[in-house]
């Protein structure tokens, strides 16, 4: 089943000339798991917000972005929110609260859902996430992979169809951003959440996708199934680079 459709997209940012997405078209079916590569500026983290309708940034924007068949320009905030989760590379910057359990429960208080609900969700979520050592902890006692796995469950909590990834281990050291990529996969694997993840740890991200999508100067290259998209790629330095040397 299609949840995500783009259409012809192009933009580019307000006083520049150079289009940040040039006539991007591209599918993603329920349960993908979509590995956004290319170098710095190749326009991975505008396309994430573009697939955000509260995240979009001001700028000349054409083509379609659909979700479920529906253009995403006429859905609802309260949709949006629920349905299409994002998580962005700085953990301090999502984070809103001030105790671990307020985060959980921040997001579906303000969608005015009933405290059993809120409960029984932000229960579900700590125990899958194996945060209940911490629960009631202040957030700035968190490191960063607690606190980017606290924005993950966060989200979660609201129960999305999809999630989408800007670069989410930026900022993390090698064990917890290999922790937070095994836990996104196992979200993909039990939930059959749908992932689109920009992230330059490819040895981490690639193996568990089924996607891949190659991006340079605004434009996509290549996407496909992850090993014939690899395949495909080589001989093209800027975007080989970086990539696993078995898939």
């Amino acid at each position: 089943m299609e949840i995500l459709k783009i259409e012809d997209l192009s933009f580019s940012y307000p006083l520049c000339e150079k289009k940040a997405l040039k006539n991007i078209s591209f599918t993603v079916e329920r349960g993908d798991f979509v590995t956004v590569c290319g170098a710095t500026g190749s326009g991975k983290s505008t396309l994430m917000r573009m697939l955000k309708k509260e995240l979009i940034p001001l700028g000349e924007l054409t083509g379609k972005v659909y979700y479920k068949g529906k253009d995403l320009d006429t859905l609802s905030e309260k949709e949006t929110t629920c349905s299409i989760g994002f998580v962005a590379q700085r953990p301090e910057e999502q984070i809103v609260t001030d105790k671990v359990w307020h985060e959980l429960a921040f997001g579906l208080e303000n969608m005015g859902l009933p405290k059993d609900v809120i409960r029984r969700r932000v229960s579900e979520m700590t125990c899958y996430f194996g945060i209940e050592d911490w629960f009631e902890k202040s957030v700035n006692e968190l490191s960063g992979g607690q606190k980017q796995l606290l924005n993950l469950a966060s989200v979660m909590v609201m129960q999305p169809d999809i999630l989408i990834l800007d670069e989410p281990t930026a900022q993390l050291d090698p064990i917890a951003a290999s922790d937070f990529i095994a836990t996104l996969s196992k979200l993909n694997r039990d939930l059959s959440l749908t992932v689109v993840i920009t992230e330059h740890r490819l040895e981490d991200v690639i193996p568990v996708g089924n996607k891949l999508l190659a991006m340079e100067n605004g434009e996509i290259v290549k996407y496909g199934e992850t090993r014939s998209a690899i395949s495909a790629l080589y001989g093209n330095k800027t975007l080989i680079e970086g990539m696993p040397a078995a898939v």
